[in-house]
């Protein structure tokens, strides 16, 4: 597997070793010249602006490896590829059409070098170095520079990992690139790779629509086989996570295709195909490698498998065989979009040979191809050649006599992507020359001129073209340089009489709306099985009634068993169902929490509301007697924050009832530990003013009501009560508390509960609560036996015994109680606790002043006497 380091190295060493560049000498003093010139099979028509091309015209090459002790030799290409070659005539007839085209770059004419990238990465980088540098011999030098760039914009690559090298080098300089094949979702990455467009979709769409397939017709069973390059790598890559995301499959294996021929690991391959319980068979990989692997199919007889071709082989006729058709027959697969271009074929019957050219590197890939279809050779000929019975090429050979695939142009795939691109790059052209000078998009809004073009302004135009081809699509570019994405759905049919058929069966199209949309006509689908239905593929069929679903250790998720129900188990929905006494179906579990529609959650609600209007009255109580001696004696303003956060007590305890949400989960304990701590906080700095006024009234202790003044116990109060607040901050950020199912109770019903997060948080949240609690309690049984009649100290020991008592019987008994019970029993030790310090602090008060109002004097509150 080629790995980033190993290509940027490819670069490195053919950026050095082969880039042309000039050279100033004393010979040349006011020019320059290349040192060398890489040898290519091209096609080249002059023009006034001149676009590029690279095309597979030879399927590989072969070269020795540089030793550098002697100038590289030149690698020799072999394989003609009929249809590459198809595919660079279809640029030449595109420029040929847009020259002659009135409309459309009036008074300009294009014209095109085209180079052979032979299918191999080296070759490609050459030609496409060539076309940004150019070929001349020697360039002379003047002071301004002006003029055209050899090309203005190329078209190709036709390999994601050509593309992907080409891209970064161009990209640098803006040079606008048009792919016609390059499908790999890495090159929609605008910033990497500014200058890439493409007239083809991207594997991402690609992913997606196989997706569609398979969820069409239930198959979530699959395996994946993917060639050992980028294209391959990145299509696993987008499919596994498109699967998980989702949710509508599996993969059961992924195996990488060798690039040679490895017996062995061909030999692995078909076996685990074979082992596989996945009928569904996914191939991300161009012909070559597939034809291999069928080698091995069928040497071990592999069938009922459903293939799933990707756009890379989905129409190759090589693998359309009566050898192979029997595995191959019915395979369903994506294909670039079919498009007609009217002319083409006369304009490929138009092709002529050039006699003046040799077979030598740099000749006409016309030749070349004419000595490919008519089995001939070009003067001068191969030693031995005519001897050996071989045909001399005369020019005069007429194509029409031959049959070929040349000339079947009923299902224009990549040709139409390259028509598409050729035409991308004459309207962005054309929309630039017809820009007005002042109103054009560059510096100064100023526009490019015909004589001075750069490649930039070119790409600005390409980002917002837009146009309408003959056989109606619609071309534009996104903002990842992506095309308005469209697929056609292939089928294989193997007819009756052994010959093969390739049929358009659906489509897939992408819209920003919709996503995307599948079309299928599924009478016209062949399938290669006995039954002649679509297969079944997956890892294990739907629960039935009365069963219920259990994950298969270490395998993916499509793959469980089927386990009977019976008490204790839940069906295959959800854990929000059950299943019913027949166990044939599933029903909702019963919910429980505590409620404000049940008598308990009525009655706690009541009685909290309750001792709010109690806290109330009293607050207006003392309000209105303020003035009045037990009201002054038992400090007025601390009477009020107390009442204050008593009510706030009561009224947090609502927070318990109804249904546990995320929020009120966080706020409830929140709520209860501040507004507790606030209380207690009152209570405990009451008592400290208490003893210390009691000290004061000695000699020499007046020193000590300095330290307990007005603000000195709003100070103490705040304090004590943030201390709170950061505990409970912390919690909740840490471990928050969050509503949870609880079945551990029951199997058929839900319990809806409050998780506290951290039972550590928790606990400290009550243990402060209990110290402050206790520290009041303590202070307050020794000033118990001060010599006031009306000693409060008494009053606060009483209530802070109720306190601990109530909250001390909490704890166990909030750990025993199950589910929703552990909420009534929280809130009844809130209300306890609560009306505790409410009846013991304020009770005997409100008691004097409204039944007793004659014990409500200054001497009487002193312990001096009784006024009658």
């Amino acid at each position: 597997m080629c790995s980033p380091l190993q290509t940027n190295l490819v670069l490195v060493i053919l950026l050095y070793s082969n880039f042309s560049y000039a050279l100033s000498s004393s010979l040349f003093p006011s020019s320059c010249q290349l040192w060398g010139q890489f040898r290519l099979n091209e096609m080249h028509n002059s023009g006034d602006i001149i676009l590029g091309g690279l095309f597979p015209v030879h399927f590989y090459s072969s070269g020795s490896y540089p030793s550098f002790t002697s100038e590289p030799q030149q690698p020799t290409c072999h394989g003609f590829y009929e249809l590459g070659f198809r595919q660079a005539q279809t640029m030449a007839f595109a420029i040929d059409e847009i020259n002659r085209n009135t409309n459309l770059l009036p008074n300009v004419t294009l014209g095109y070098t085209l180079y052979d990238n032979c299918n191999e990465l080296g070759i490609g980088f050459r030609g496409v170095l060539s076309l940004a540098s150019g070929q001349e011999d020697q360039i002379l030098l003047d002071d301004t520079c002006t003029g055209n760039p050899p090309v203005l914009g190329i078209v190709g690559d036709s390999s994601s990992t050509a593309s992907i090298a080409i891209s970064s080098v161009l990209g640098l300089y803006r040079v606008p690139i048009v792919s016609y094949f390059a499908t790999c979702s890495c090159l929609s990455d605008h910033k990497k790779y500014p200058s890439f467009f493409r007239t083809i979709p991207s594997d991402a769409f690609q992913v997606r629509a196989m997706i569609k397939i398979l969820k069409h017709f239930a198959w979530t069973w699959a395996g994946l086989l993917i060639s050992d390059d980028d294209y391959g790598r990145h299509a696993a890559r987008s499919l596994q996570f498109e699967l998980s995301l989702s949710g509508e499959g599996c993969l059961d294996y992924i195996e990488v295709l060798p690039w040679d021929k490895d017996t062995d690991e061909l030999r692995r391959i078909v076996n685990v195909m074979k082992k596989s319980t996945a009928h569904v068979v996914i191939v991300f990989a161009y012909e070559s490698r597939i034809l291999n692997l069928m080698e091995e199919v069928v040497r071990q007889n592999v069938t009922g498998l459903q293939w799933m071709a990707s756009e890379a082989w989905s129409a190759a006729a090589v693998l359309q065989t009566p050898h192979l058709m029997p595995y191959l027959g019915g395979t369903l697969g994506i294909a670039i979009r079919h498009g007609e271009i009217p002319g083409l074929r006369e304009f490929l019957l138009k092709i002529r040979p050039n006699l003046h050219q040799n077979n030598s590197y740099g000749n006409s890939m016309v030749n070349q191809f004419w000595e490919f279809t008519f089995q001939c050779k070009f003067s001068p000929v191969p030693s031995g050649w005519l001897e050996g019975g071989g045909v001399l090429c005369t020019g005069q050979e007429d194509l029409e006599n031959v049959y070929s695939d040349f000339l079947d142009i009923s299902s224009l795939r990549p040709e139409y992507n390259v028509y598409k691109a050729v035409y991308a790059l004459a309207h962005s052209l054309n929309n630039m020359l017809r820009c007005k000078p002042g109103n054009g998009p560059f510096s100064g809004n100023s526009c490019a001129a015909l004589k001075s073009l750069e490649p930039w302004q070119l790409l600005y135009y390409l980002e917002r073209v837009n146009f309408t081809t003959p056989f109606g699509d619609q071309v534009s570019f996104d903002e990842n340089g992506d095309v308005i994405p469209i697929y056609d759905v292939m089928n294989w049919l193997w007819l009756p009489d052994g010959s093969t058929k390739v049929q358009n069966v659906g489509e897939v199209k992408g819209s920003v709306l919709n996503g995307e949309e599948l079309i299928l006509d599924e009478n016209k689908i062949f399938w290669n099985f006995k039954s002649r239905t679509p297969p079944r593929s997956v890892c294990s069929e739907s629960c039935p009634p009365g069963t219920h679903m259990v994950r298969r250790k270490g395998e993916p998720k499509c793959c469980f068993d089927c386990i009977p129900c019976s008490e204790g188990k839940i069906t295959n929905k959800t854990e929000d169902f059950w299943s019913n006494p027949q166990r044939d179906h599933c029903v909702p579990k019963k919910t429980e929490f505590l409620s404000y529609h049940e008598p308990l959650g009525i009655c706690l609600a009541a009685t909290s509301l309750l001792g709010t209007f109690i806290c109330a009255v009293v607050l207006d109580i003392f309000f209105y007697y303020r003035r009045t001696p037990i009201i002054r004696a038992s400090n007025s303003e601390l009477s009020f924050q107390l009442l204050l956060s008593l009510k706030l007590c009561f009224l947090c305890s609502l927070l318990f009832i109804g249904r546990p949400r995320l929020w009120t989960c966080q706020l409830r304990h929140a709520a209860f530990g501040i507004s507790f701590v606030l209380c207690v906080s009152c209570i405990l700095v009451k008592t400290m003013v208490v003893l210390a006024v009691f000290k004061a009234s000695k000699p020499g202790g007046a020193a000590n009501l300095k330290w307990f003044g007005a603000m000195q116990q709003r100070g103490t109060i705040l304090f004590l009560t943030c201390i709170q607040a950061i505990i409970c901050t912390t919690w909740l950020v840490s471990s928050s508390p969050t509503p949870h199912k609880n079945t551990q109770y029951h199997n058929d019903k839900i319990i809806y509960e409050c998780s506290v997060g951290s039972s550590v948080g928790f606990g400290v949240l009550l243990g402060y609560i209990g110290i402050l609690a206790f520290l009041s309690f303590l202070i307050a049984f020794l000033a118990r036996n001060l010599p006031d009649s009306f000693n409060e100290a008494k009053l606060i020991t009483f209530s802070m015994l109720i306190f601990c008592a109530v909250w001390v019987a909490f704890v166990p008994a909030y750990i025993s109680s199950p589910g929703n019970h552990a909420d009534a029993v929280e809130v009844f030790a809130i209300l306890a606790s609560s009306f505790g310090l409410l009846v013991a602090l304020f009770g005997p008060k409100c008691y004097i002043i409204l039944l007793r109002p004659e014990m409500n004097t200054k001497k009487v509150i002193m312990g001096r006497g009784t006024e009658s």
